[in-house]
């Protein structure tokens, strides 16, 4: 049996290759989501897996510690393997911040997921939009660098549009 492999990447100490057996050693998490969904309706599944916010701090995110609320400027994007992607950004996740419980599920309705890959889980979105099957790559990209301040020109407000 070939397992799927997803492959940690970006501004990370520690970038890693994963697979659902690796996820399976870390703590897991049960949630029950219920997705609102355009084209089929109601869909309710159960999902189990490490959270997100876990794994990628695992990896080392290169937060620079001097820097004021540094973590805030990181970004995470998720491909899956049909080509869907996803974006968070990291205060969606940080315990600091929004702790949302984003879960990178390694079982459905108690089915593995190990040749298929985990999932991308977001209990707090309405719709499934976010949700990711099949996750190949998740990259956390800080790559924003700070923007000098913008001056005022005198004599307009801040609020003035032209």
């Amino acid at each position: 049996m070939t397992l799927a492999q997803l492959d940690l990447i970006g501004d990370l100490a520690r970038p890693a290759r994963l697979t659902v057996p690796d996820l399976l050693g870390r703590p897991q998490h049960r949630v029950r989501v219920s997705f609102e969904c355009a084209t089929s309706g109601t869909q309710v599944h159960r999902f189990e897996g490490p959270r997100l916010y876990d794994v990628l701090s695992s990896a080392g995110p290169g937060f620079d510690p001097v820097r004021r609320k540094d973590r805030l400027r990181f970004l995470i994007a998720v491909s899956g393997a049909d080509g869907h992607h996803a974006l968070l950004s990291w205060a969606e996740i940080d315990p600091d911040f929004a702790h949302a419980p984003v879960l990178l599920a390694v079982r459905i309705d108690d089915t593995p997921l190990d040749r298929a890959g985990p999932q991308l889980v977001l209990p707090q979105d309405r719709c499934g939009a976010r949700h990711i099957s099949g996750i190949r790559a998740i990259r956390v990209d800080g790559g924003y660098p700070t923007l000098p301040p913008v001056l005022a020109t005198p004599g307009l407000g801040s609020a003035e549009v032209r």
